[in-house]
């Protein structure tokens, strides 16, 4: 072997040794390789796929498929989100109904492929942070290395001649570097240092703070429950099954677990701009309730948009509202057979309204016959296209309403048992009223109109009252504070890994044949940063103030002659 070559070698070995352990991350094994080597067995091959799985490639690859796997479970009515949703989507697209239910998209959560990359994700991570905690807690308990024989051939670097001797010189550097939180040790005839250890924690913190969120996330999608309820104002809502319009659960939640509360909408306001370029935009919603918990003291409190009412357990949001007109339904007779407020649905930003008045009792036709009333409702709280042959809303507060109404008579099909929605009108059993006046077929209704029906039928009033409505969220998500936590973490764990700098240096002081101490200062870090040098030149300064450097021999003999 030349002689350079062995320069190169002791070199590289130096290196290795400077660098030890200043990461966590595994090491690759070697000896046997798949090709040109030993064939692996058995036990090689689950070896090599264990060291696969638990690599940090492996893990970003499963984070990212697990990102786009939670695509279509967005895009895609889901099973246990809304069963109506759903029933629409596969009535409107039957071609690709069969698909999606093979692939499982319409329950994407809880499917096979959903469930396997969520599972390998959790094993990698675990199988990567395991051994690298316990790398770094043996790093931890252990001291930092000695120095290299050559620190010439570290990348920061510099020496300089002292006439202070080589043990002062290393209980100053002892004093320096410990003043500086390096967690130092003497060694021969150098000092050695180290700091930086929160960068190797922060990356352990990340990959923890990962997991803890994926812990999150299965505990609340198991043990979650989330329902919906429209209230008008005066009424209440109890947090029971059975109160909720539409409600939805994790396969864990059990049905007693729902918090003991309940509560009564006293009112709602809504403010809206009134000039301007922002004309009709939102400036205040709020509704006010009045709870009771299961102590039985009423407490009042205002609900706000992003500002819920927090009753143990469970948040109650306010996600929507609109007006419920109070109507009077009569028959031929004059007796009433409906009188109540009925919500409609916003259509538009100005809350032009939708609905259905169903009368399911009490009516009776001319020939002393049960049947069955309803009325297509259209609601403008400002109205607005007078003479256009079309109404609209201008404004979403009650200005100027009107309301416009289409009758039917015969069977709503509600006897049937199948459930219908309650703002739609099924008119397949039906027959449309004709009117002698308006469009024939509706009538617009300001509030304290009647509309009576044709031959006698009875009549319809639009009272002087309207009511709004507020649509509310009760949901109980266990695992959002413990997300939170995790997310938290993560973010403190990346920016410590990508802001600290794990580095060693080292001081070697020895008496050179002149007699004259010679001071060397090098310093290792994990990557290539320019703060290194400018730390070790840092260090090397606050060291001459007890460690000043010494005349060059040449120096020293011009100063002599001078002398002389």
């Amino acid at each position: 072997m030349s002689k350079t070559e062995t320069t190169d070698t002791e070199r590289a070995t130096a290196d290795e040794a400077a660098g030890a352990d200043l990461s966590t991350a595994p090491k690759e094994e070697s000896g046997t390789g798949i090709t040109g080597g030993p064939t692996l067995g058995i036990i090689g091959w689950i070896r090599w796929f264990w060291r696969q799985l638990t690599s940090m490639r492996v893990a970003l690859i499963l984070l990212f498929l697990l990102s786009v796997g939670a695509v279509p479970g967005s895009l895609i009515p889901q099973s246990g989100v809304d069963e109506m949703k759903v029933a629409d989507f596969k009535a409107a697209h039957e071609t690709l109904t069969p698909i999606y239910e093979k692939l499982q998209l319409f329950d994407v959560y809880s499917s096979v492929w959903f469930s396997a990359i969520y599972i390998l994700l959790f094993v990698s991570l675990i199988g990567c942070i395991v051994p690298r905690t316990w790398q770094f807690v043996g790093q931890l308990r252990g001291l930092p290395p000695g120095a290299p024989k050559r620190l010439t051939r570290l990348p920061a670097y510099t020496t300089w001649r002292t006439e202070a001797g080589p043990e002062e010189v290393r209980e100053a550097a002892l004093t320096v570097l410990k003043g500086r939180r390096f967690r130092v040790r003497a060694a021969d005839d150098a000092v050695a240092a180290e700091k930086g250890y929160l960068r190797e924690a922060g990356n352990l913190l990340f990959h923890i703070a990962l997991i803890v969120m994926l812990i999150a996330f299965a505990w609340g999608q198991l043990f979650k429950s989330e329902g919906g309820k429209l209230i008008v104002e005066g009424d209440g809502f109890s947090n029971t099954l059975t109160q909720y319009d539409d409600f939805r659960s994790g396969s864990q939640f059990g049905i007693d677990e729902l918090e003991p509360f309940n509560f009564t909408l006293d009112s709602f306001t809504g403010t809206y701009e009134t000039s301007g370029p922002q004309l009709g935009t939102p400036r205040t919603f709020e509704a006010a309730v009045t709870y009771v918990r299961s102590d039985g003291e009423d407490r009042k409190a205002i609900v706000r948009v992003n500002e819920p009412l927090k009753i143990g357990d469970s948040k109650v949001y306010l996600i929507a509202h609109g007006y419920a007109p109070v109507v009077t339904v009569r028959d031929r007779g004059g007796k009433v057979v409906f009188n109540g407020a009925v919500p409609l649905l916003p259509i538009d930003n100005n809350i032009t309204s939708t609905g259905a008045i169903k009368v399911m009792d009490g009516y009776r036709n001319k020939e002393g016959k049960k049947e069955q009333l309803g009325f297509k409702a259209f609601f403008v709280p400002t109205f607005a296209g007078a003479g256009e042959g079309t109404m609209f809303s201008q404004f979403p507060a009650l200005a100027d309403p009107v309301m416009a109404l289409t009758g039917y008579y015969g069977s709503l099909g509600v006897d049937a048992g199948l459930p219908q929605n309650v703002y739609q009108l099924d008119t397949t059993k039906m027959k449309q009223f004709k009117l002698d006046e308006g469009t024939g077929v509706a009538k617009r209704l300001a509030p304290g109109m009647t509309m009576t029906l044709p031959d006698g039928a009875g009549s319809i009033t639009f009272e002087k009252e309207i009511k709004e409505w507020a649509s509310f969220q009760v949901s109980q998500q266990p695992g959002n504070g413990l997300a939170l936590a995790g997310a938290l973490a993560a973010i403190a764990g990346l920016t410590g890994s990508l802001f600290i700098q794990r580095r060693r240096i080292w001081v070697r002081a020895v008496r050179g044949e002149d007699g004259v101490t010679v001071v060397e200062m090098a310093g290792l870090g994990r990557s290539e940063s320019a703060k290194l040098p400018e730390e070790l030149a840092d260090l090397a300064v606050a060291l001459t103030a007890t460690a000043p450097p010494a005349p060059e021999p040449a120096e020293a003999e011009a100063s002599e002659g001078v002398e002389k």
